[in-house]
């Protein structure tokens, strides 16, 4: 390998490090003492998990506090109190935490929404994802009353400022955890309902890695520093797969490179990937989820159904070239 090249090689990795990690970071999570998560065995019904785990989740909070976690302990006794009480499938208060909360009805519910996290989302930041579901299901129940939407923190997320969030490593854990969710959440939901994944930053990365059965008919990437493959034909899903992005979202900085095992390529947002676009509006990376936004509109509309199908180009993406749904297959214009 020449000078240059590997000279190229380094500015490119710098450039990948530098426009992932600069935006935010979460403080590192100490060791909090918890309780082993409750063990089930299938089939069991969705009362008992949410009756079982609440009571897990309070004694988390009980060892937390007496070990000196005051912070952690008022976290976890917020999420065991919200308005309307909490829904959880899983809970698991160990190290960064995994949680898996409903909001809706899950077993009646003929629409599912299955909110896939990005980096930094640990029991310590939860609140901002748990936000961003309340809000989803607020406004699905406006427009579909029979709606659910599950917050799945079911992987150890990548830290922002880390070598991790540059890898497919963590999203390959994430797949196979979110793979095996989405086999037992099909044994809670009704036989017909439509599940879709929405995936959030490095959480696309996640969805892009794993194999969904026909029962998932959407899966969106929104807010995606890419996917680790190179157009929709190569993931590993028959649903039909949507991606936006906000103009005001700094993952568009991002360099779409692939170096060995740093980076995810292709940008999800250029027509070539092959993806339906919804339109962001002017979402910031974290905004996707904000009421009254149009970002969360477009999702509402993907999860019900209402969507338009019609081959969209983003502003991000101007092209005179229209992308075919599920394909990698171009025409133009």
């Amino acid at each position: 390998m020449s000078i240059g090249s590997r000279t190229s090689r380094t500015l490119l990795a710098g450039l990948i490090v530098a426009a992932v990690v600069f935006p935010l970071s979460a403080a590192a999570t100490p060791a909090v003492p918890a309780p082993n998560p409750v063990a089930f065995s299938d089939g069991t019904a969705a009362g008992i998990r949410y009756t079982a785990n609440q009571g897990n989740l309070a004694e988390a909070a009980r060892m937390a506090q007496d070990a000196g976690r005051g912070g952690r302990a008022a976290k976890l006794r917020a999420m065991a109190a919200p308005s309307g009480g909490a829904r959880f499938l899983s809970f698991d208060g160990r190290g960064k935490g995994r949680v898996v909360e409903v909001f809706g009805d899950v077993e009646t519910a003929d629409r599912v929404a299955v909110l896939v996290p990005g980096s930094d989302t640990t029991l310590d930041t939860y609140q901002r994802f748990r936000a961003g579901a309340v809000a989803l299901q607020q406004r699905l129940q406006a427009e579909h009353p029979r709606s659910a939407v599950v917050a799945w923190l079911g992987y150890e997320t990548p830290g922002t400022v880390s070598t991790t969030v540059l890898t497919t490593g963590r999203a390959d854990e994430g797949a196979t955890e979110l793979g095996r969710f989405l086999h037992e959440l099909r044994g809670f939901t009704r036989p017909a309902a439509r599940i879709s994944l929405l995936c959030h930053s490095y959480g696309s990365v996640v969805c892009a890695r794993t194999t969904t059965g026909p029962e998932v008919t959407d899966t969106v990437l929104y807010g995606s520093p890419g996917t680790g493959v190179g157009s929709v034909s190569e993931l590993p899903t028959t649903a039909r797969v949507w991606v936006g992005r906000g103009s005001d979202d700094w993952v568009a900085h991002v360099p779409h490179v692939r170096l060995g095992s740093m980076g995810f390529g292709t940008d999800p947002v250029d027509p070539a990937f092959g993806a339906l676009a919804f339109e962001a509006g002017d979402a910031g990376h974290s905004d996707y989820l904000r009421p009254g936004t149009e970002s969360l509109d477009g999702l509402a509309r993907i999860v019900v159904g209402s969507a338009d199908t019609t081959p969209v180009v983003t502003a991000a993406a101007a092209s005179d070239v229209l992308v075919r749904p599920n394909s990698s297959e171009v025409s133009h214009a």
